[in-house]
């Protein structure tokens, strides 16, 4: 499950990077709406993937409150997840 988390908070990071400096641009200056649509709906897909998995690994690992919601604040922050994911599941992982 960790392994897994580890990878959607990787793939939920990109998501929003791309949206941010791709395809925001792309639907405001260049008049392009559709590459928005795809990837926001990709992006909303692992945005909430993130959350859900995020409560049951915080369950699984006994983390208290304060890191559960500092690791769901980072899928709401730039380049967040990626911060998250080093800080709080590398070592998780390398122990499990």
């Amino acid at each position: 499950m960790l392994k897994f988390f580890k990878y959607l908070a990787i793939a939920e990071g990109y998501s929003f990077l791309l949206i941010l400096f791709i395809t925001m641009p792309l639907k405001y200056m260049g008049g392009l709406g559709m590459p928005n649509k795809i990837i926001g709906m990709a992006h909303g897909v692992l945005f909430l993937s993130y959350v859900v998995v995020a409560i049951i690994v915080s369950q699984l690992l006994k983390w208290n409150f304060k890191k559960l919601l500092i690791v769901l604040t980072m899928s709401i922050v730039p380049f967040g997840t990626f911060w998250m994911e080093r800080e709080y599941l590398e070592d998780e992982i390398a122990t499990a």
